[in-house]
């Protein structure tokens, strides 16, 4: 039963890591949104941000892109549809990753937490009673009878308890089988309302093509010829200008490489700080976006990942990898 309980928490374990990279495949993305929710739970927010989900992002640009072109272009026309199309397949992943979390993912959590937990707490303590009853039982005559029978009874007490918690959880696996069957039914209806919504944009995709088909193309007006009149001069009418007059002095003055100005000030650099080596465009609420040189003043570090500073009287969070670090903050 031991070696059965211990396989199972390392399958739940496992099992538990692979569906969340499954819902959530991008590592960054995975580890800003775990920022992002430790600072929503220390802020007191209610709401969390949610994992940007790449069939959203692929919509959005679809969108953008559509609406540029105007409602003229059959190819923009159809990005919005795309687009559009694409936002849904997002809403119904975040409606997977929703229904997947709760019926499966939390269960199997609270199995390891609190299950397999007290089974590993009974092993541990039932191993240290065995102990003492063996050095007792070595002992014996040396040391008082009623001695090593309370060692026996402590041991068996603890075995029993022991097989008794691993009993019931080997059992009681199906619930973990139902739980099982609970990922799968969630994926099932996350596909078929993908299917759903694939198949009504391309059938309004084949429309649009139909439709483009028979419509008589339009063919481009023809250019009138451009009458350029009699040229009154050899250069094409336009007078002489004269050309400037280059004096030594001004020969020199060109070669003069100008003189670059900082465009940033530097402050001085008595405190933690650092430097940014890239430009850093915020997307969420709480972050701190600024320019290629910008000297960011250090004031906290979130993670391995993310730092929070200040830049112009604005306080947010920022990656570390977009930065170099001038003055580092005190351990």
């Amino acid at each position: 039963m031991e070696k059965k309980v211990d396989v199972t928490s390392k399958a739940v374990t496992e099992v538990l890591a692979r569906t969340i990279e499954y819902l959530q495949p991008n590592p960054a993305s995975r580890a800003k949104l775990t920022m992002l929710n430790t600072v929503s739970k220390i802020r007191g927010q209610v709401k969390n941000p949610g994992y940007p989900q790449s069939e959203g992002l692929l919509g959005e640009c679809m969108i953008r892109h559509g609406k540029e072109l105007g409602g003229e272009s059959n190819f923009g026309d159809a990005l919005l549809d795309a687009g559009e199309s694409m936002k849904r397949l997002a809403e119904v992943k975040d409606s997977l990753d929703i229904e997947v979390k709760q019926n499966f993912i939390d269960p199997l959590q609270n199995l390891c937490d609190k299950d397999l937990k007290e089974i590993q707490h009974h092993l541990k303590k039932l191993e240290g009673r065995r102990l003492d009853f063996d050095y007792k039982k070595k002992r014996q005559g040396r040391i008082p009878d009623e001695e090593l029978r309370q060692a026996l009874e402590k041991f068996e007490e603890s075995k029993e308890v022991a097989e008794t918690s691993m009993h019931n959880l080997l059992e009681t696996d199906i619930e973990q089988v139902s739980q099982l069957s609970a990922l799968v039914d969630a994926q099932l209806d996350y596909h078929r309302q993908a299917v759903q919504i694939l198949d009504e944009l391309a059938e309004k995709l084949k429309r649009r093509m139909r439709e483009a088909s028979s419509r008589p193309r339009r063919e481009p007006k023809p250019r009138e010829p451009f009458d350029l009149g009699e040229p009154e001069q050899s250069n094409g009418g336009f007078p002489c200008a004269t050309a400037p007059k280059i004096t030594a002095s001004s020969s020199f003055r060109s070669s003069e490489k100008p003189i670059r100005t900082p465009s940033r000030s530097m402050p001085p650099l008595d405190q933690p700080s650092c430097k940014a080596l890239y430009d850093f465009e915020p997307e969420n609420a709480g972050e701190l976006g600024f320019h290629e040189g910008d000297v960011i003043t250090l004031t906290n570090q979130i993670d391995e990942n993310w730092y929070e500073g200040m830049l112009h009287g604005q306080s947010g969070f920022f990656p570390l990898s977009y930065v170099e670090v001038l003055v580092p903050l005190p351990q």
